[in-house]
């Protein structure tokens, strides 16, 4: 490791107990590992209290990343960046893959958030899958998900983060798969990891572009010499980065599979669409700060800017159209990422903007999810938000939260998204030219719609007249909506008050904080000053909450869908027709090249080697049919021979 020493000063002692600390950061990945192994191995010996393992482990990573944290933070600045070397994992000629781990800054902010809210997530499963006979095996890949995860933000090299990430995307396949009986979840369980490999392609190639160039893949050497690359080679690395980010993250035009990924159970959505899996893409961004700060990689910045804009917006839309719970909030992620891809797409002035709006998104977007579970729970697992209204009387811890977390996603003043959103909007303007005002105004638009459909949402399900009364769930039971056990709502409680306070807590202290691993933050001054924007934010989210309200908050509204929509909701609710795109462009010519392919086999290749043994066949077939057994036959073959051989010599000699 290094930076250890100080001799003879207090900071020496202080500096050698935190790397010594840090020694042992592999634990944080081997106390979940080791918690889904135990669980896996065991078996059904392990029902009683699988689940007490799977989530003692994962608190245990979070107190000892907190201690790790918290000696880290007694560093010098230039201290606090250290690499723990392991073992040797590819030491192959010119290839010399270690694999180790780096404590920064950055990693240690990923580490609390993802053993944080992924301990709350396991308390709330607890009670959730209670009544699931593989509760145990839940478990085992939540603590799966969960050690992939840390492997990936915290390995010093990118092969390391590339073994996490594809970890995560195993763990994250048999999890939305999880209730493998039904054929919707096992369709989006397949759909997340196929879209997912599209990603890791690209990721793969920037990879393999980088040991190519630069002889390295460990991140110390790469961001050493990237600089001495040609533009090209920049660009490329920085696109190809950026594909592999829209893979896991859900954008543009990746984003298909996130929302299909509420197929398994609510726990899973939290924990993939607010702490973990979704936010890899912005910290592989984050953590290429190096790459994408140089001046060679305007033009993988800019690609970066339009794809989180876009996707942005496509959350935004999409969002406003959907009646299903958790398919609302799932776009409401696709849109959030968007912005956190616009923040790290904007360079120095929003790296650190990104990650804050990370924080406090995981804070309440898990929150949000945790109460659509508690709903959901109350239910009969019904999700369709058409057949609820009037929840916040039957479950007022739920209603209370859920709403807090509604506020803080809104940008409500002075709640954790008006500080992470309000700097992304700010940092958007800031940008050259008609940039900004381009970057700026999408920023601003999404803010709205926003709004609007987090109203309705909160209209429909907790507000208004009760639309269940009458009605009875897919199972013919009727609907007693009741409050959700503590080990869901306490969960729920400590994510609502970091959808209140996390926001103003890191606000001032995180660019800071996380210099050493993504550079300084450099303030931009846009057209518009800070202020003008907060309050022209609120006024245009104010009135997206108004109109929703104006729509949705009055009248009688309907239990089933109207059978006729205008084209703007048809196309909304097709995804933006998404998925059609995808199949026109992707899945329809694989088919047909694949079909073109196995008849080139089938009556080429095949045809070609069949026909030549049928020929050689046929031929030692006629010829075994002249072998008669008789002399004679063979005397008088061989005078006709004679004489053939006897005409051409005389037609050689006198012709």
């Amino acid at each position: 490791m290094t930076g250890i020493s100080v001799p003879g000063t207090n900071l020496a002692m202080e500096v050698q107990q935190a790397s010594g600390a840090a020694g042992a950061a592999w634990l944080l990945l081997v106390l979940p590992a080791l918690g889904a192994a135990v669980l896996l191995i065991g078996g059904r010996r392990t029902d009683k209290w699988g689940h007490l393992l799977g989530s003692g482990t994962v608190i245990a990573a979070f107190v000892y990343g907190l201690f790790l944290f918290l000696g880290t933070t007694s560093l010098a600045e230039d201290q606090r960046v250290r690499d723990l070397h392991l073992f040797d994992w590819m030491p192959v000629n010119a290839l010399d893959v270690e694999f180790g781990l780096r404590i920064d800054p950055l990693s240690l902010t990923f580490v609390l958030l993802i053993t944080g809210v992924g301990a709350l997530i396991h308390i709330y499963s607890i009670g959730y899958m209670a009544d699931d006979r593989d509760r145990r095996r839940f478990f085992a890949y939540l603590n799966l998900f969960v050690s992939a995860m840390l492997l990936l933000v915290l390995g010093n090299g990118f092969v390391t983060l590339y073994f996490g990430w594809e970890g995560v995307g195993l763990a994250s396949f048999l999890l939305i798969g999880w209730y493998q009986g039904k054929d919707f979840a096992a369709t989006a369980a397949k759909k997340a990891f196929l879209m997912n490999r599209v990603g890791d392609v690209g990721l793969a190639l920037a990879i393999f572009l980088m040991f190519k160039t630069m002889g390295s893949t460990q991140y110390d050497v790469v961001f050493a010499q990237i600089g001495n690359q040609s533009t090209a080679t920049v660009v490329a690395i920085g696109l190809l980065l950026l594909l592999g980010a829209c893979g896991k993250s859900g954008q543009f035009p990746l984003q298909a599979w996130l929302p299909d990924a509420m197929a398994g159970p609510t726990p899973v959505s939290a924990l993939i669409h607010a702490a973990t899996m979704v936010t890899a893409g912005v910290y592989l961004i984050a953590r290429c700060a190096p790459i994408y700060s140089l001046p060679q990689a305007a033009d993988a910045r800019l690609a970066v800017m339009v794809i989180g804009a876009v996707t942005l917006l496509i959350g935004c839309v999409i969002g406003c159209a959907y009646d299903d719970f958790k398919k609302v909030l799932a776009y409401s992620t696709v849109s959030q990422i968007g912005y956190m891809i616009l923040a790290v797409g904007l360079g120095p002035a929003g790296y650190a903007f990104g990650i804050l709006h990370l924080l406090t998104h995981g804070f309440f977007k898990a929150g949000l999810f945790l109460g659509a579970g508690s709903v959901m729970h109350g239910m009969n697992d019904e999700g369709d938000i058409r057949r609820m209204g009037g929840l916040a009387r039957k479950m007022p811890v739920t209603f209370i939260t859920w709403t807090l977390g509604y506020l803080a996603l809104i940008g409500f003043p002075f709640l954790s998204g008006y500080f992470s959103k309000d700097a992304i909007i700010a940092a958007a303007f800031s940008e050259p030219g008609n940039r900004g005002w381009v970057f700026g105004g999408i920023a601003l638009l999404g803010a709205g719609l926003t709004a609007f459909y987090m109203t309705r949402l909160l209209i429909l399900v907790f507000l208004g007249k009760p639309r269940w009364k009458d009605l009875k769930s897919e199972d013919g039971r009727d609907y007693h909506p009741h409050e959700a056990p503590a080990t869901m709502t306490i969960p729920m409680i400590v994510l609502a008050v970091g959808s209140v306070f996390a926001g103003l807590v890191l606000s001032g202290m995180l660019p800071e904080w996380l210099t050493p691993s993504i550079g300084p933050l450099v303030e931009a001054h846009g057209p518009l000053s800070h202020g003008m924007i907060a309050v022209l934010t609120v006024a245009i989210s104010a009135l997206g909450a108004g109109l929703a309200f104006l729509l949705f908050g009055r009248g009688e509204q309907p239990v089933t869908r109207p059978r006729r929509v205008s084209f703007p909701v048809r196309a909304a609710r097709a995804d933006l027709y998404g998925n059609h795109l995808n199949e026109a462009l992707f899945a329809r010519p694989g088919t047909w090249l694949t079909r073109a392919l196995v008849y080139i086999d089938n009556r080429g290749v095949d045809g070609l080697v069949n026909g030549i043994a049928a020929s050689l066949g046929g031929s030692s077939g006629r010829l075994r049919r002249m072998q008669t057994g008789f002399v004679r036959s063979y005397a008088l073959s061989m005078l006709g021979g004679s004489i053939l051989v006897i005409a051409a010599l005389l037609m050689v000699r006198f012709g």
